[in-house]
Order: C-alpha cells, then structure tokens, then sequence
C-alpha cells in the first residue's frame, strides 16, 4: 500500500479529531520544543527531508523535486511530471545524506517503475531497481492480510465488497518511501508499498532486513456498523503495516509504521515506532496518529512526527510524551543536536506553504 493511500484512509477516518492532544498515551504535559526558526517556507509537501552540517536536502512530493535549502530554485534531481492528480505523477518520496552522497527514492505513479538513486558531487554514482526486486522477491508474500479465521457469509459478503477479497497474501507493490544512510556506503530503504526494509549496498546488491508484520485492528460493533459491516462485529482485521520511515541510531535500525486500514470514522489511531537489533524487531511504542516521520537523538530518544494530531511525540524509554504541537507536521530530523521539522498543510487541504523549521 502506498503512503497516499495509507494517508487518504486514515484522514477519512477522522483521526485528527481523535487524537488532537497526542498519542501512543502521550502525557498531556506542556511540550518543551518551539520553533525557534523557519529555515524555508519554498515548498509545496516537504514529506521528507535530509540534514548534513549547514545542508537541508528537501524532497518536495508535490512538486517530485529534490532541492537544497539555500536555493530552492536549483533542482539536483526530480522524480517526474507533476500532474493535478499525484496519483499519475512521478513521486520522489525519500532523501537521506552521507559524509560524501546523497540518495532518494523515486516511484512512478503506478509503482511499476521505483528506484534509489546515489548522487555523489552532482553525479549518478548508483540507481538500482526496487521494483524489479519486488517483482523477483515479493518478501511480504509471507503475511496474510485480511479476516483473521472463519467468518460468516454475511460478514464474508460485506468484506468482499468493501475490500475485493476476504483476505489476501502480500501483493507485489513497491513504494520506497524514506531512506537512510548506512555505514560503508550501504543504504536502508522503507518501502511502503512493500511493507519491507531493505538495504542496498555500495555495489547495488538489495538485500531484506526486516518484513513488518500484519497490525490488527479489533472490528468493534460501532466500527462495523461505520464500515457498512454490521455481521462483521467482533472480528480481527489484519492491516498492511505501511512502513514510512528508517533511521539508524543507538541499539539498532528504528523505523516507523502508518498501517493502512478501512476508512470510517472511530479507526483507533494505530501507527508505531519499531526497533530492529541483531534481526529481532520490537515494538517500542504504538498509537500515534499517522506516524508519518522519524528522528532518533544520540541518547536513544525517539521523535515521531504526527500529522493526525499536528503533535510530535517523544518516545523515552518505552514512555511516550508530547515534545512539540506543530500544526501539519510531517517530518522530522535529529541534526547537530537540534530536531528540525517540516510542515505540509496541503495533504490535509490547507494552502499554507510548507516549512522547514528548526526546534529548541
């Protein structure tokens, strides 16, 4: 599932209005971080962002372009033709930088077509194919997404006409979302539409760290009720989990999950922060709302962008609080031991510019 759709659902679902004071049981504690400066308001949706010393690398999804902060007018690489209907267009999602390069991710818009490419002083120095991997590997063929157990042919009537299937296997779909860069010129890629994370290393090769698993969601009789679902009342529904970001940091590979889901309104909020470390993945925290970015701190701290409630949480030591309300957050950065955000008022509909600010 891509990040639009996942986006598109869960802002049909009214979460916003759910979760306007935090979440993942974030304290209603005053936050501590303010925005002390606006970097740049030259952008459309600055979904992601990369930060190396005085360097900001935006990638603008609306406008699929990859600039430089100081000069947002020089394009160092697009994605594809912007279109009224994102949808169609190229999307360059995600940016990460190194001491020496700097990779993004790009996709078509019928994800047939995704790619990381590595710049290296203005140079193609890498672009492998994500999709062909995808296609040849499938690694998210393993989950079983859908109804979990038996269901009643009401239920089974109503799902199928709402979904097309009951349940179904990981479908092949690529999405690569955000990126990060490795240690000897290896890089970690979140692809969405393939609810994996992968790692490409200084030669092209694609390997799998991680499949995220399923994330079920309970059917409550109000939630069925609001689906069109009544007689599925009571059951469990596995969601896609819908990576969004990777980070590396202390303990291991952090990444963030925004699951995807049925649109009615009362869906619980459901995104999550996870942990991976010598090939075990651990949930360190859930319940944020639309998890769209994270920023891991030296100490381990853990920043969770949350577009659903304008908020960017702290995850400490398993415990949750809320350090900044930022209306339209989308990313988040942890640099020179500052956190930077960005700001997309245009996926929710406004029509304020995009930010990228600096906290304190």
């Amino acid at each position: 599932m891509s990040v639009r759709k996942a986006l598109a659902v869960a802002a049909a679902a009214g979460l916003g209005i759910a979760v306007a004071t935090g979440a993942g049981g974030a304290s209603a504690a005053t936050p501590q971080l303010k925005v002390t400066k606006v970097l740049s308001s030259a952008y459309v949706a600055p979904l992601q962002f990369a930060v190396r010393g005085s360097q900001v690398y935006v990638a603008d999804s609306a406008m699929s372009t990859l600039t430089e902060i100081h000069n947002p007018k020089h394009v160092i690489a697009r994605g594809g033709t912007p279109t009224s209907n994102p949808e169609a267009s190229g999307d360059l999602a995600g940016v990460a930088a190194s001491d020496e390069a700097v990779a993004y991710t790009q996709s078509t818009g019928d994800h047939k077509d995704t790619r990381l490419t590595v710049l290296q002083d203005g140079h193609v120095k890498l672009r492998v194919s994500l999709s062909t991997f995808e296609a040849q590997h499938n690694p998210d063929h393993r989950n079983t997404y859908g109804a979990v157990g038996s269901v009643n042919a009401k239920c089974s009537a109503e799902l199928t006409k709402g979904t097309g299937s009951v349940r179904y296997r990981g479908k092949v779909d690529s999405h690569p979302y955000a990126v990060a860069a490795l240690d000897h010129d290896a890089w970690l890629v979140a692809d969405a539409g393939g609810n994996d994370i992968l790692k490409v290393d200084r030669h092209g090769a694609i390997s799998v760290v991680a499949v995220l698993p399923p994330q079920t969601l309970h059917v409550t009789a109000d939630l069925a009720k609001a689906l069109g679902a009544p007689d599925c009342a009571g059951i469990d529904y596995r969601t896609e989990p819908v990576p969004t970001d990777v980070e590396t940091g202390p303990g291991g590979i952090y990444v963030s999950t925004l699951p995807g889901g049925p649109e009615a309104p009362g869906v619980p909020a459901r995104g999550s922060v996870w942990r991976i470390h010598d090939c075990h993945l651990t949930r360190l925290a859930t319940g944020f709302a639309l998890a769209t970015n994270i920023a891991v701190a030296g100490n381990g701290d853990v920043y969770v962008a949350q577009l659903g409630a304008g908020a960017i949480a702290k995850v400490h030591e398993g415990r949750v609080s809320t350090a900044a309300m930022i209306p339209g957050v989308v990313g988040v950065e942890w640099a020179n031991n500052h956190l930077y955000a960005s700001t997309a008022p245009a996926v929710t509909g406004g029509k304020a510019p995009g930010q990228i600010l600096l906290l304190g």
